[in-house]
């Protein structure tokens, strides 16, 4: 017998491109309704390729969060530019993400012309509307965006207080296609537990820790295991975070161990709330130099 496919249903990929700290991850948690991609005010804090699931009545679209466009200084930043290459050839649509402060960079035109050579429909989005106090000037820069390229739609949001977050859903659910959903309909998030941890233990490492330092911080989850303590369960977390000199380390252990309490608190909290479940954090300090440079040591930490 013939499986029929439930028409009713709906499909689509779509990549999420743009320049760093313009709020790309901050849109794809909006979407999907939960933190699935950490956010900073720091450049480069995605270097991997997130997929976040957002699934509305009978429409299911997976985003794929990148990393922002930028030019590329070590290994690291090569594969994460490549990853923006990879997203884009593979989905049915992009949305590029820009915000209020700048005018257009020739990053965001060298997106828009792999857009183009892969006959892409683009949706622009220009974000963080809310830090507008005359509105007006959005008119201007929706006309000079429209002179650079033929958008499917062009749509004012703000990620972090969900103005044009509706409008945005209608644009985006005209590149859903028949068909049956590629995920189930709970699902939000490829990302296992683990690399999930350890990207949030990051995360509080951007936050906390001054510029030079996050961007040669690697973090990985060694050991994930639940175990019950009398009538509740325990989460037992062992990560790794990989600096790049001796003398981070001692910046991210900090005096008697504050910095390292004051990130594996606000890790810890974030893991409780996202797990529902105690979690027990242990953390550790290792020096890897000029990782970022080392093919192998990349591997291992995750960026292959």
């Amino acid at each position: 017998m013939t499986k029929q496919i439930d028409c009713t249903s709906k499909s689509a990929f779509i990549a999420i491109i743009g320049l760093p700290n313009v709020g790309k991850s901050t849109l794809l948690n909006t979407l999907v309704g939960r933190k699935v991609a950490i956010v900073s005010d720091k450049p480069q804090t995605t270097r991997n390729r997130i997929m976040g699931v957002q699934t509305r009545g009978d429409t299911q679209i997976v985003f794929l969060d990148t990393p922002g466009a930028h030019r590329p200084r070590t290994r690291l930043g090569d594969f994460m530019v490549k990853s923006i290459g990879e997203a884009v050839s593979g989905v049915d649509a992009a949305v590029l993400v820009t915000d209020t402060s700048n005018g257009i960079k020739q990053d965001e035109r060298n997106l828009l012309d792999q857009c183009a050579r892969q006959k892409l429909p683009v949706v622009l989005v220009i974000n963080k509307t809310d830090t507008l106090a005359d509105k007006s000037v959005l008119l201007s820069k929706i006309s000079g965006w429209q002179s650079e390229y033929q958008f499917s739609a062009v749509v004012p949001i703000s990620a972090l207080t969900g103005d044009g977050m509706e409008e945005l859903n209608q644009e985006l659910d005209v590149f859903a296609f028949d068909g049956p959903h590629f995920f189930p309909d709970d699902m939000i998030s490829d990302q296992p537990e683990r690399v999930i941890s350890a990207e949030l233990i990051r995360e509080k490492i951007l936050l906390f820790l001054r510029d030079e330092i996050p961007h040669g911080i690697a973090v990985v989850v060694e050991n994930m295991n639940e175990r019950q303590s009398g009538q509740q369960a325990i989460l037992d977390i062992e990560a790794n975070i990989f600096c790049e000199r001796e003398s981070h380390k001692g910046i991210i252990i900090g005096k008697r161990g504050s910095m390292l309490q004051r990130i594996g608190k606000a890790a810890r909290e974030d893991m409780e709330s996202l797990f529902g479940s105690k979690v027990n954090l242990q953390c550790w300090i290792k020096v890897k130099e000029d990782w970022r440079n080392r093919q192998g040591l990349m591997g291992s930490f995750g960026y292959k």
